[in-house]
């Protein structure tokens, strides 16, 4: 990722530089900022890194973040990106957020496809895919102001996790309603995830799912003790890991799976254990560099991450990357279309599902691909974690996120 700015330069500077980070920077705690005397008062005489460090913050995340916001503005005035206004008129609209990883070069070869073909689409399309780190919220909110309306929709939806597309007040009344349709044509998944143990491939045929973000341990040996090295999920939930684990609680897509999953296999009992495991929340990159102690018991034992965070193990040092033999926990990345709009958004979904797609995910990212062309270069013992279908259609996903999560958190707090 590219440095735009050091941390020690001023607030002032660094907004004079990019405007487009004071609303960021207002919504995360430092909302003086949107006073602009403040602005340029105070903000002259204090630093990013002490502004920070102030609110005990992440300097090294939050900086990402910012970096985040700053290449994702850059992006949409290179490529016209709009903010999906209903106003805009475009025939066609595309919104979604992609895991920050892969984020770019995604972009880079959607807009090199989409440069050469958009003169024989007929029409004009709108499309915004920005950052996993910048959370849904600006989603949810176009979905609720649809009011149930499927026009107030836009026509094809990329995310990953359950949040938004199974939560009835959001995309679940329009699915019930009939309103989206898996139109990829793909006969078969790729066999990682069409196989005696699992199916990703939705009967119903109303999802789809392009690719996934596996779930898997970063074991601290060094802090580890004599504890035997948990193999499993379950191995994870026993008494001796209590208060020895890190979770990406921050990370709503991934650490909602992990509820849903722990749920539907080991019920309240595993949701109550899993809380009771928690030390604290750490995001993955912080887990990565966090062998060095602070103090007893300071740092964690193992931390459940995205499988890309492996990549930034070092071999010499105490982190051990563990795939759980009971599976890594899936966290889907859907793909959803409006079955009305599929003639127009049909190029779009095979562009999606593309080979050449896979490869981004699975190599940039380690995201694994479902499509049947890609290899993820897993091995046979690298296996998943699945819902089931059968399970998503018979539940109100959206009502047993929250509930696991009043759940997890009693739990938590209660220890």
């Amino acid at each position: 990722m590219a440095n735009y700015f050091k941390v020690t330069d001023s607030i002032y500077d660094i907004t004079e530089k990019y405007p487009e980070l004071i609303a960021f920077l207002a919504a995360n705690g430092f909302e003086p900022l949107k006073n602009e005397m403040m602005r340029k008062t105070l903000g002259k005489t204090i630093s990013l890194e002490t502004a920070l460090r102030s609110k005990k913050m992440n300097v090294e995340l939050f900086v990402n973040k910012l970096e985040d916001a700053i290449e994702q503005s850059q992006y949409s005035v290179s490529t016209g990106l709009t903010q999906m206004k209903k106003e805009t008129g475009a025939d066609v609209r595309i919104e979604g957020v992609l895991p920050c990883p892969i984020r770019i070069p995604l972009l880079e070869r959607f807009e090199g496809w989409f440069n050469e073909k958009k003169d024989s689409f007929g029409f004009d399309v709108d499309y915004s895919l920005q950052a996993a780190s910048m959370g849904l919220d600006h989603i949810k909110a176009r979905v609720l102001e649809a009011g149930g309306n499927p026009e107030g929709l836009s026509d094809l939806y990329l995310s990953a996790g359950f949040d938004l597309f199974f939560d009835q007040t959001l995309m679940g009344q329009y699915r019930d309603a009939g309103v989206f349709e898996e139109i990829s044509g793909v006969e078969h998944l790729n066999p990682d995830f069409e196989n005696e143990r699992l199916s990703l491939r939705d009967p119903k045929g109303q999802y789809a799912i392009i690719g996934v973000v596996p779930a898997i341990f970063m074991v601290n040996t060094a802090a580890l003790g004599d504890r035997p090295c948990p193999e499993s999920w379950e191995d994870l939930l026993r008494p001796e890991f209590e208060n020895s684990v890190s979770l990406p609680t921050r990370d709503l897509d991934l650490f909602n799976a992990l509820l849903l999953h722990i749920y539907r296999y080991y019920g309240e009992e595993g949701i109550t254990k899993l809380g009771r495991a928690m030390l604290r929340s750490m995001h993955p990159a912080q887990m990565v560099k966090s062998h060095i102690k602070r103090g007893e018991n300071a740092v964690p034992a193992v931390t459940i991450a995205p499988y890309f965070f492996t990549q930034m193990l070092d071999a010499k040092g105490p982190m051990i990357p563990v795939w759980p033999k009971d599976g890594a926990i899936v966290s889907p990345i859907f793909l959803l279309a409006k079955g009305a709009s599929k003639e127009k958004i049909k190029p779009f979904v095979d562009f999606l599902f593309s080979k050449e797609v896979g490869e981004v995910f699975t190599s940039g990212g380690k995201f694994p691909s479902t499509n049947p062309l890609v290899d993820n270069g897993l091995r046979p013992d690298q296996g998943f974690m699945w819902l089931g279908w059968d399970y998503i259609h018979q539940h109100d996903i959206g009502q047993l996120i929250k509930t696991t999560e009043e759940l997890f958190f009693g739990a938590y707090k209660e220890d």
